[in-house]
């Protein structure tokens, strides 16, 4: 799909123009001081969460510019086709098909469907896993469940796993394995009883050199601690099936070839939420996030909640210059949201050229990182507050506790108010230490209660605006072949270990190699 560049559009050089002519010097404290209604405009619900965007630093005019910005960019007719199954990754020749995964049942449609098999085998293979999942929970021989993968093979299931403790089964313990350092999965290994635990093996290709090692690692334990049934304790999350059968593995969910491991937490990959949280509740996780893509793919520009964000991420990023966001959940068990949302944005926009190969004029996805609240404040705040970058903060709060413990979540829901207060309040002190600027932004977002259903839609939220940011600059948001390299040159290096052979190697790294043989 042949869509024109971001910075060669009018609205581009008329946002160009806005924040020439005083947006640059906008100040949130006069911004709200002028406006009654500023809180109204720039907050809305949404499915399963509310979002506050008024310490910000834009108003109406600079949102109005956006949006004509995303409608020359065709930013729509491309949402459009990524859920009409069109090829939209174009790099790897596929289709984007990640929210098919959390579609109900679908009704038997009136006219020919032309994502039909799709949906089919999205089914079938939702409600084996289903199954299987209820029949592991209910298994009491089986007391551990152990998931080996990497990237989003790890990243999504550890974070849902933990993020939904309060849902999670009694009577099993969830283990997360992915660096290929053995001292993680020999910490793992060293908790368990071979004949009461299930591995499951999560890579798409069945060929990712950290999983099997590790995978194979976990084989060879396996035999030599009295396992005796490979096929009742391992099960393989893959499209290799071949392979899997012949590691020894029988019992096989499919991974589609158009699922991208950062969007597989709602296939197969997310087995062990599934049997975690139980069927009904990873049913509510897909829910929830469908809930989330109804609304993407059909609320007007002005009150389509990632439509807004993700267009303030343009607005950020390229005209106020701000290469950084930090996320602060103030909820323990969101403490790895952040790592995942960091792969999601940093691995799906972190490029530097266009969908037809076209070096870039313009900056793309920002430096995701973070860490939860009120931890952040003892460790980072410091330079959010007082520090030389201006580096906008996204609060994740959750009205309702569920512990019984009396006044922590008052002082916690406390602290997140205050930091963002803070951050753009600021306060003024002729001494300078204790000068605090004040007019940094931050975005603020409420769920009444972390459920299935509100952390799906809020990780589809957050899916699709790193969607409408990509779509603005024109790149291919679903491919990742910046990992491929280093890989690559690992396995020639890898080699080069055992042999000795530092021919062609440049001087720093072939001197490392004989330190470290």
């Amino acid at each position: 799909m042949s869509r024109i560049p971001c910075d060669q559009t009018a609205a581009w050089k008329a946002l160009q123009a806005h924040f020439d002519g005083g947006a640059h010097a906008l100040d949130l404290r006069d911004a709200f001081a002028a406006d009654a209604q500023r809180v109204q405009a720039f907050s809305q619900e949404a499915p399963y969460l509310f979002a506050d965007l008024s310490k910000n630093r834009i108003d109406a005019r600079t949102e109005a510019l956006l949006f004509e910005l995303a409608r020359e960019c065709g930013v729509e007719r491309y949402r459009d086709a990524m859920f009409a199954g069109d090829l939209i990754n174009g790099s790897e020749h596929r289709a984007v098909l990640h929210c098919l995964l959390r579609e109900p049942t679908p009704a038997t449609p009136r006219g020919a469907d032309p994502l039909g098999l799709q949906r089919a085998q999205v089914q079938t293979t939702l409600q084996a896993m289903l199954a299987f999942a209820q029949r592991i929970r209910s298994d009491e021989s089986i007391t551990d469940v152990v998931n080996i993968g990497i990237g989003g093979s790890d990243l999504g299931p550890q974070m849902a796993v933990q993020a939904l403790s309060e849902h999670v089964t009694a009577g099993k313990r969830f283990h997360f394995v992915s660096n290929i350092d053995g001292h993680e999965l020999a910490a793992v290994l060293a908790q368990l009883d071979a004949a009461k635990t299930l591995f499951l093996i999560a890579s798409k290709t069945f060929t990712t050199v950290e999983t099997m090692s590790n995978a194979r690692s976990a084989l060879r334990w396996f035999s030599s601690h009295g396992g005796r049934d490979v096929a009742q304790h391992f099960v393989a999350l893959t499209q290799n099936t071949q392979a899997a059968r012949e590691f020894g593995i029988d019992t096989v969910f499919g991974v589609e070839e158009w699922v991208g491991g950062r969007y597989s937490l709602w296939s197969a990959v997310g087995l062990p939420v599934a049997i975690a949280i139980g069927a009904d509740g990873f049913r509510g996780l897909l829910e929830g996030a469908h809930a989330m893509d109804l609304h993407f793919r059909s609320a007007d520009l002005k009150s389509n909640l990632p439509m807004r964000l993700g267009l303030l991420d343009v607005w950020n990023r390229n005209f106020l210059g701000f290469a950084s966001r930090s996320i602060a959940p103030y909820h323990s068990a969101l403490r790895r949201l952040p790592a995942y949302l960091q792969q999601l944005e940093m691995e799906s926009n972190g490029k530097r050229v266009d969908t037809d190969g076209r070096r870039l004029r313009h900056g793309t996805a920002p430096v995701i990182w973070g860490e939860p609240g009120t931890n952040g404040q003892h460790a980072y705040f410091q330079m959010l507050h007082q520090g030389s970058d201006v580096i906008p903060v996204e609060f994740i709060v959750v009205r309702h506790r569920t512990h019984a413990l009396q006044g922590h979540h008052e002082v916690l829901l406390a602290n997140a108010l205050a930091q963002a207060h803070a951050l753009m309040t600021g306060k003024a002190d002729a001494q300078g230490h204790r000068d605090f600027p004040g007019n940094r932004p931050s975005t603020f977002f409420v769920l009444d209660s972390l459920t299935p259903q509100s952390l799906g839609a809020l990780l589809a939220l957050h899916e699709h605006r790193v969607f409408v940011s990509g779509a603005v600059w024109g790149i291919n948001s679903f491919d990742q072949w910046g990992v491929e390299l280093g890989k690559l040159l690992a396995s020639n290096i890898g080699e080069r270990m055992l042999t000795g052979d530092l021919t062609g190697l440049d001087p720093s790294t072939a001197g490392l190699m004989r330190r470290l043989k």
